[in-house]
């Protein structure tokens, strides 16, 4: 008589999509929403599985299930197939592997994996090293980290036997024993860091290549696209013929060439277009897989406006700045913001002494009625926002609240990524270039290629203005009763 426990066990045993769908409804209550995405990806796992695909590159944007089917679901099937597997998982960050390394020991102990795959029994809780009692395991650590000490695989013997999984073995039998996993092994915002994707890549050809028991050992990567030369890129630049690429945008064609969601369950065409029209680079690298190069100018033409539209919701803002050497810029932006953009209203952009920037930024401040004022106070920019905020007291304005901040992320990844927000929300009043010209002349001539840049203050601030925008919702229509002239 067949039992239960063993048609679930077949079920499991069949293939990786099974696997995932029968694993996440006992682990969530919930159904695992399979995509047509998904079913491609896990046919590549149950080749690499096989035998048949040695080197994996899945790109795909983030949210979509990867780390869920690769680096969780994947290493578990893994260990039922085999319990004396090894992997290794690697990602830019270590709470990410610790994590997920915790939840794979959460799914392999748990009483609905137990039932099915009793001969996979773990010795260790240790969420970076743990193993199994038939010798398999998994190591987990940051791509940067030390990875010693353990191979993923196991080693090549010809003599010993194929393992037998009881009567129930998948009707193609495999020698699997383990694979490196690598989920997202560089942050978006140091893709753009030469520095940084060069160290990736290095540590991937010094280190973690070599980190397998047998040249048969899978390496699997899985991540969105970032930059060109990221390490997907790089891998299929030097070794193309090695690498199986499977490369899923987010936005695909049909036989009538219409356009289709990649998975409508997370975003539909109209969510995706909104994305695309937010920053272009963003989607083009992360949502379709299709890096450009980054070169040319940083910002095309600028909205202008004569009149600020009047709206309910309104906020005199500014943003500042401060001058962090003597080379730099100072650049104080006053702005008034509305839900369909900010309006710039008056701007300080000068090399000169805090002894003239500090009561001119005061005075600007006042001059515009400024409610909100946000200071970067990285370096000497806390002490420029108490004297600022001082002398406008002097000035007898009581208004103006100060909001210092301090800013940690990178300057160029912030001003690239948000370059496009730039264009579709900031308004400079009609002729500012002759207002403003210096400023304008910089921000003109701004390029998507650093080295080409002197100074980047100005836009600095513009992303900024950007940034701080926290009453509307971007891009959002208005109702024609929220629309007047102030």
């Amino acid at each position: 008589m067949v039992r239960d426990i063993d048609i679930d066990r077949t079920f499991c045993l069949s293939g990786m999509l099974n696997f995932t769908r029968y694993m996440f409804k006992h682990k969530t209550g919930m159904r695992f929403v399979v995509g047509n995405h998904h079913h491609k990806i896990c046919n590549a796992l149950d080749k690499v599985v096989r035998g048949e695909i040695k080197r994996l590159i899945i790109n795909i944007a983030p949210r979509y299930g990867k780390t869920e089917l690769v680096s969780k679901n994947f290493v578990a099937y893994g260990l039922a197939l085999n319990p004396r597997s090894k992997f290794i998982h690697l990602s830019y960050s270590d709470d990410l592997v610790l994590d997920n390394s915790k939840e794979i020991n959460e799914i392999v102990q748990s009483d609905y994996y137990q039932r099915l795959f009793p001969e996979v029994s773990i010795e260790s809780k240790n969420a970076k090293k743990w193993y199994t009692s038939a010798g398999g395991g998994l190591y987990a650590v940051s791509a940067a980290g030390q990875v010693t000490g353990f191979g993923a695989g196991q080693v090549d013997d010809p003599d010993r036997e194929r393992r037998e999984m009881g009567d129930f073995m998948p009707a193609w039998e495999s020698d699997f024993a383990g694979a490196i996993v690598i989920d997202d092994p560089i942050k978006p915002e140091d893709a753009l860091s030469e520095t940084i994707r060069e160290r990736v890549n290095n540590r991937f050809e010094s280190t973690i290549r070599n980190r397998v028991n047998s040249r048969h050992t899978p390496i699997i990567i899985i991540m969105q696209r970032l930059h060109e030369h990221d390490l997907c890129g790089y891998l299929q630049e030097i070794e193309p013929e090695e690498w199986t690429v499977l490369s899923m945008p987010c936005i695909w064609h049909d036989e009538n060439g219409r356009e289709q969601p990649l998975w409508d369950f997370k975003h539909t065409l109209e969510e995706l277009h909104k994305i695309e029209k937010s920053n272009s680079f963003v989607f083009e690298t992360q949502y379709m897989q299709n890096p450009k190069p980054l070169e040319g100018l940083m910002y095309g033409e600028f909205k202008t406006y004569d009149i600020i539209p009047y709206a309910a919701s309104m906020k005199r803002k500014n943003y500042t700045d401060t001058a962090d050497t003597g080379s730099d810029y100072l650049c104080s932006i006053c702005y008034t913001e509305t839900p369909i953009g900010n309006f710039v209203t008056d701007i300080l952009y000068t090399q000169k002494p805090m002894e003239y920037t500090e009561p001119a930024t005061a005075e600007m401040l006042s001059r515009n009625k400024t409610e909100i004022c946000h200071i970067e106070s990285n370096n000497g920019g806390r002490s420029f926002g108490r004297n600022v905020e001082a002398q406008c007291r002097i000035m007898g304005n009581n208004f103006t609240s100060f909001c210092p901040f301090t800013q940690t992320d990178n300057k160029r990844v912030r001003i690239f990524t948000r370059s496009n927000e730039v264009q579709n929300l900031v308004y400079f009043p009609t002729g500012w270039e002759h207002k403003w010209p210096e400023f304008a002349s910089h921000v003109k001539s701004y390029r998507k290629q650093q080295e080409f840049n002197n100074h980047d203050d100005a836009e600095d601030a513009l992303t900024g203005v950007i940034e701080k925008r926290g009453y509307f919702d971007n891009g959002e229509d208005l109702d024609k009763e929220d629309l007047g002239i102030w």
